[in-house]
């Protein structure tokens, strides 16, 4: 009967290593950082550099230098590339990692992989936006751009990181965490349904308090329809370049014989909504009516309504699809329909309206929520 053998007798004395040779083995991959910049609508801004072959935008930013930290890299580049100085970093929006064998890779090098960190660089005021100044050897243009048309100059890859982190910053969720554009972990609300910001100029024009004139046609009546923690529901329309969020309401038809009849028939097909006690809370001129076939001026027509109730979800008769039904405060839904700071005092006064007539509490931030499949009860 023979003796076992130790697993440590057959294998030879292990030699330390020096600093150098322990290095050598070490997997490297480059470490980069990006700002997500928006101007007061929502609009992101992307750079156009002139050493890329590709012809591809990017998020401001750039690659850290040894022994740099990434935020310090972030604050280096902006100052570098736009001229500003004080742009403060509110947070780390997304980390994202590339593997070097990703499609997006950069072949032309020995591309070891890359982390990208990217933080949130905070909107910029039209007086900020216009004292951008670039240097014209690194960078040829700038441009501040709706989500939809960015993705479009950015590689595939960097479309996707820079989604995800502005999507992290709309929808108030913890840092975004992907692998070769992909979510390693739960996918959010807004990522899941590919909501989009839409610049929207006509909310540049005033809001008016004022009752509408007798010979102004009200052609659109949307509402911010609150449930009762303070937070509203906001739809989002699905389309081949993703899906734009809307209030609930729609088109003034020929049957409704009141704005008010419009809102509790396209809260009921759009999003399963019962609604009581809708309040003017005022309107937007439309010069030209385009939209309705150029039918001239006319009013746009938005209210504040209390949701009672909220259905199982269903297809909306008249796209032939069910919307999802997000559910955010109202900031957030303001900063999501792309109506810059027009919108968020439109959004604080439907807030405080909501409050004197029904004492609703103003919402906490919080995490945008999809509301069920099933709907919901409201206590």
């Amino acid at each position: 009967m023979t003796t076992p053998v130790s697993g440590s007798d057959d294998v030879a004395p292990r030699v330390a290593l020096s600093a150098g040779q322990y290095a050598v083995p070490r997997h490297t991959v480059w470490v980069g950082a990006a700002a997500l910049v928006t101007d007061q609508v929502g609009r992101v801004l992307l750079v156009h550099p002139t050493y890329r072959e590709d012809d591809r935008w990017l998020l401001p930013g750039g690659v850290v230098e040894p022994g740099e930290h990434p935020h310090v890299a972030c604050r280096r580049e902006i100052t570098e590339e736009l001229g500003l100085t004080s742009l403060p970093l509110s947070g780390v929006l997304a980390v994202h990692s590339l593997s070097p064998h990703h499609p997006d890779s950069q072949h032309s090098t020995r591309f070891p992989g890359e982390i990208r960190f990217v933080f949130d660089g905070g909107t910029l005021t039209p007086d900020q936006a216009e004292a951008i100044r670039l240097p014209r050897e690194e960078l040829s243009e700038h441009a501040f751009l709706e989500t939809r048309d960015a993705v479009q100059r950015l590689r595939p890859v960097d479309g996707q990181i820079m989604l995800a982190a502005y999507r992290a910053r709309l929808g108030n969720t913890a840092t975004a965490h992907l692998a070769d554009g992909r979510h390693i972990l739960d996918v959010p609300v807004l990522d899941r349904h590919d909501v989009h910001v839409r610049y929207r100029p006509l909310w540049e024009s005033p809001f008016n308090r004022d009752p509408v004139p007798e010979r102004l046609p009200v052609q659109q009546a949307w509402a911010w329809c609150f449930v009762p923690d303070g937070r509203v529901v906001l739809l989002a329309d699905p389309g081949p370049q993703g899906a734009l969020p809307m209030l609930p309401g729609g088109t003034v038809e020929k049957t409704d014989a009141t704005p008010e009849d419009t809102l509790h028939r396209e809260a009921a097909e759009e999003a399963q909504l019962a609604l009581t006690d809708p309040v003017r809370l005022g309107w937007v001129l439309d010069e030209t009516g385009e939209v309705y076939g150029g039918v001239g001026p006319n009013a746009r027509l938005r209210l504040v309504a209390r949701v009672t109730a909220v259905g199982p979800a269903a297809v909306d008769p008249a796209t032939g699809h069910p919307f999802a039904r997000l559910l955010a405060s109202p900031t957030q839904a303001a900063a999501l329909l792309g109506w810059g700071p027009p919108g968020a005092r439109q959004a604080l006064l439907a807030a405080e309206t909501a409050r004197e007539r029904w004492g609703l509490p103003a919402a906490r931030p919080a995490a945008i929520e999809e509301i069920p499949a099933e709907g919901m009860r409201l206590s």
